[in-house]
Formats: C-alpha cells, sequence, structure tokens
C-alpha cells in the first residue's frame, strides 16, 4: 500500500484530487495540506511514499519544497499536480528530481494511469535484485506515455475522433464545450461523445477545463489547444 499525501492550496481540489487517489487500487490519501510547511511536516513524521505536489502554494513554491525535500534527503517521492505550463517551471521540475509533472485539469484516469505506473515503477526498483538493461529502460519509462499508447484503441473510431476534434476546433474557438454539445452536432450519443473527449483530452489533443458548480461535481468542458 503506497500512502499518499495531497498538497494543493485550494480546498476543493484538493479533496477531488484526494478522491481521486482513493479510488486507485494499492494507494491511501495519508493527508491533505494546504501549504509546503505542513507537507514537510508530515514527511519528517515519516510514513509518506508518494507527494501529489502543487505548483501555487502559499509562502513557498512546490519546487522550491521538492528542492529542500532532497537536500534533506527524505526519502518520498513526488509528482508535480499544477496548472503551471510553463516550459522553465517543466524543467526546473525535472531539475528538482520530480518524476513526473501532470498538468490540471486531468481526469480521474489520467491520475490513475499516473498511479498505476508509479506502482509499477516502485515494484521495479524494490525487487532487489540485480537490474539488467531491459527493466531499468523499463523502470525509467515507467510514467512516461509510449507512442503506442497515443495509437486509437480497439473499439474507437478513427473518423468519430476526428469528426469531434473538428467539432471542437470549429466551436470551440469561441467558447468550451460539453459532451452534450459534441453529441448534439455529431449527433451521437452523450456517453459516447463523453468517452471519445476524455480519450483525446487524456492523449493531450484537446484541453479539459473543470467547472465547478453548487452541486459538488465539476462539469467536463472542452476546447481545442
Amino acid at each position: 500500500m503506497f500512502n499518499v499525501l495531497v498538497v494543493d492550496d485550494d480546498f476543493y481540489v484538493a479533496k477531488i484530487n484526494a478522491h481521486y487517489v482513493s479510488k486507485v487500487p494499492g494507494f491511501r490519501v495519508a493527508g491533505i495540506v494546504h501549504s509546503a510547511a505542513p507537507a514537510l511536516a508530515a514527511v519528517e513524521s515519516g510514513g509518506i511514499d508518494l507527494i501529489l505536489l502543487d505548483q501555487f502554494l502559499p509562502n513557498e513554491s512546490g519546487l522550491s519544497l521538492t528542492r529542500r525535500l532532497r537536500q534533506m534527503c527524505h526519502d518520498v517521492d513526488v509528482i508535480m499536480v499544477t496548472a503551471d505550463r510553463r516550459p522553465a517551471s517543466v524543467h526546473e521540475a525535472l531539475r528538482a528530481g520530480a518524476l513526473y509533472y501532470l498538468a490540471k485539469p486531468f481526469t480521474s484516469d489520467g491520475l490513475r494511469s499516473k498511479l498505476e505506473a508509479y506502482a509499477q515503477l516502485r515494484g521495479n526498483i524494490d525487487e532487489g535484485t540485480e537490474m539488467d538493461q531491459a527493466r531499468i529502460d523499463r523502470t525509467f519509462g515507467a510514467l512516461r506515455t509510449p507512442d503506442a499508447e497515443h495509437a486509437i484503441p480497439k473499439g474507437y473510431s478513427e473518423r468519430t475522433a476526428e469528426l469531434i476534434l473538428r467539432i471542437v476546433a470549429k466551436y470551440g474557438a469561441d467558447r468550451q464545450v460539453s459532451a452534450q454539445d459534441v453529441s448534439d452536432l455529431a449527433r451521437i450519443s452523450r456517453s459516447t461523445a463523453q468517452r471519445y473527449l476524455k480519450y483525446l483530452a487524456g492523449n493531450g489533443k484537446l484541453r479539459l477545463t473543470l467547472r465547478y458548480g453548487d452541486s459538488g461535481r465539476p462539469q467536463h468542458l472542452y476546447s481545442g489547444l
């Protein structure tokens, strides 16, 4: 079981991310904090395997905290989960020792895939036997999406995917579109539209935005890149 610390200054987003983590077998939410100081205190108390770390925190950035954790030799892994898409920040995260950089907003499936890859990575390392080059390559590539994953998966139609991309590009230029909008315009069921939109956003072909309302469940809206 991997213990995960969720760190985000937005209380609602932190709660959503923790809910996503709790749905992945083998992972447990060990705590939720909203700034760097309690995050460091939680790590120093022990028992944290992985931090889902936002960049924009009060008083100290997520990247600064990551560097401090490395300087203090804490045995904890970091996945950045942030809306900061600046190339310099991504580069600095790599230099600071973050395992991965997951750009907000993301879906439950998007985070699940990275957590499952993390479990695979830890499994490769924790076996304790000498590693050959093939196993080393698998370990270093565990959190990276191979090109094969960008191919259209079984059960999807390339033609439908291209149609949805055209619709979002046309109508999403002025406004974000929902699964219901795409359903009406493409003349497909809402569930099919939703499934394709999630797939295309997960592959980085569309931009996903979560709009939070009074119901507590975010609305998924899509636009072109």
